[in-house]
């Protein structure tokens, strides 16, 4: 069975690395502290020093120490020694995702630890989602929406999803903790104390009613793609779900774990009715010869991105060829037909008309251009 790691990091391997009582380095705690949001380019040349020194002190103790003294050096490491019984060799075929925030301290840790696993013949990876930190409230919530727009292809195919929150800071736990509900088949943590027991939560029987979103499929997907939509459109939806900018909204956090939830069941299903997008019947049909269900999903989160750059930019296809996604390219000779990239090997051929665009056909690449 092949699992997969997901590890929040947090500053304590580095901190706790610091002699307090040297006199030299009664303040350094508070230096880090009071530094912990800045990034490299932030950090002052005299506290990187510090971090430097840290880092060697935190790698050399966890290369020549007991588990016991490794386990109480990485909050990280205590709760992958206690997943594993105290016998890494057991994860040989897992993945390690380390999730670390985007500053300067938050790095460094998450290098020691990986590079620790890695040592132990760990597949270990960090990941660091961008903007996440606890400086302010923004940083937090856009940190947030990057980590769970990349949570399910972190997590797809493996046999079980496990979340190790022993470590990182509280903020992310308390969201992760939520989160993992919907991603993890189990969530950890650790009893405090010597010979420390890990607490195995499992997966609740939490299920999204996709019935409650379906009317609204298509403002969700737009929203999805970067689209802001009117409020007077989602009456029917909970607040949580949407943050409002101005007049118009877009997905919250939770608003796109909900969605990241239910999509595939409404996107494998019928074509989507989007702004300024018209289906032709040969399209229809290419549609329903779509045997993968992935296939389907990926193609209508794709049109629903050409849709929300046609409203936004009024109808103007210039906009779709400057999209390095899509490669929207008009042929040559073919009446003013045009095609864009669903996958590397998936086409779909249209014509604009009038600010919209006709969809003709869709399937590989040589069936598209065969019988634009």
């Amino acid at each position: 069975m092949r699992r997969v790691i997901v590890s929040t990091v947090g500053t304590s391997l580095l901190t706790n690395q610091i002699i307090r009582s040297a006199p030299s380095e009664k303040d350094w705690y508070n230096q880090l502290r009071d530094t912990a949001n800045f990034t490299a380019q932030q950090m002052p040349e005299e506290i990187l020093e510090i971090l430097e020194i840290l880092q060697k002190r935190a790698t050399q103790k966890l290369n020549q120490s007991s588990t016991t003294i490794i386990r109480s050096a990485s909050a990280e490491l205590n709760g992958i020694y206690g997943l594993y019984q105290e016998q890494l060799e057991r994860g040989s075929q897992d993945m390690h995702w380390l999730i670390a925030t985007d500053t300067i301290q938050g790095l460094i840790t998450a290098q020691v630890v990986e590079l620790f696993l890695q040592s132990k013949g760990l597949i270990a990876q960090i990941y660091t989602p961008k903007g996440l930190s606890t400086a302010n409230t923004r940083s937090f919530a856009e940190g947030v929406d990057d980590l769970l727009t990349q949570l399910r292809p972190m997590t797809e195919g493996y046999d079980k999803v496990c979340f190790n929150l022993v470590g990182g800071f509280k903020s992310l736990q308390a969201y992760l903790n939520t989160i993992g509900m919907f991603y993890a088949d189990e969530i950890i943590y650790i009893f405090e104390g010597a010979n420390s027991e890990i607490i195995t939560i499992p997966r609740l029987p939490i299920k999204i009613d996709e019935t409650t979103i379906k009317p609204y499929a298509t403002q969700f997907a737009l929203m999805a793609a970067g689209a802001e939509v009117k409020r007077s459109e989602l009456l029917g939806i909970q607040e949580t779900l949407i943050y409002a900018v101005e007049d118009e909204v877009i997905l919250s956090n939770w608003g796109k774990l909900v969605w990241n939830q239910a999509k595939n069941q409404i996107l494998s299903g019928d074509l989507l009715t989007l702004p300024r997008v018209h289906y032709e019947e040969s399209f229809k049909k290419d549609y329903r010869d779509i045997s993968d269900e992935k296939q389907s999903i990926k193609l209508q989160e794709v049109l629903a991105k050409i849709s929300s750059l046609l409203v936004k930019y009024s109808g103007d296809t210039a906009y779709l060829k400057g999209d390095g996604g899509v490669l929207y390219e008009v042929y040559v000779n073919k009446g003013g037909i045009a095609h864009f990239r669903v996958t590397q090997g998936l086409r779909v051929s249209c014509i604009a008309e009038g600010g919209n665009l006709k969809l003709r056909h869709y399937g590989s690449h040589d069936y598209v251009n065969n019988n634009p």
